[in-house]
């Protein structure tokens, strides 16, 4: 019975909590946004090609979040604390795009996320999330990236 009411218990604040749910962009509203800001052949890329990994990597929810352990992936982006945000938690991080990691601030993860676009382009070597070290890339079998 303890087990069954800590589960209610659970469920209720998970509810009633929608501010820590995050907002979840719909899709078209999302490629609007994309548009822009100038993502269409960004380096190469199609609004198609970012539209594929956000939603594989996020859903396209802001909140959407990752443990990797030493570092963390936040937002719809999944943008990394041990390099590009700061998050408070990561030892060491870089916080190369000078951003919070946990604002509901999309315009900020928007510059962020072409700005690492254009370092990965410029160095070769994968840094979208995990920042080249680790992290879910299920988007990458999926999307031509």
């Amino acid at each position: 019975i303890k087990s069954m009411l800590f589960g209610f218990l659970l469920v209720f604040l998970g509810l009633a909590l929608p501010g820590s749910q995050g907002k979840v962009i719909p899709r078209c509203d999302l490629v609007k946004i994309l548009c822009q800001h100038g993502f269409e052949d960004f380096w190469g890329k199609t609004i198609t090609d970012w539209i594929c990994m956000v939603k594989h990597e996020s859903s396209y929810n802001t909140k959407a979040f990752h443990d990797n352990g030493v570092s963390r992936d936040y937002g719809i982006f999944q943008i990394n604390s041990q390099y590009w945000c700061e998050d408070g938690k990561t030892h060491g991080s870089k916080n190369v795009c000078h951003i919070s990691c946990s604002n509901d601030n999309n315009e900020d993860d928007i510059q962020c996320a072409k700005n690492i676009s254009v370092q990965r382009r410029q160095k070769k070597i994968l840094l979208l999330t995990g920042g080249g070290g680790g992290g879910g890339r299920q988007w990458m079998r999926s999307c031509i990236w």
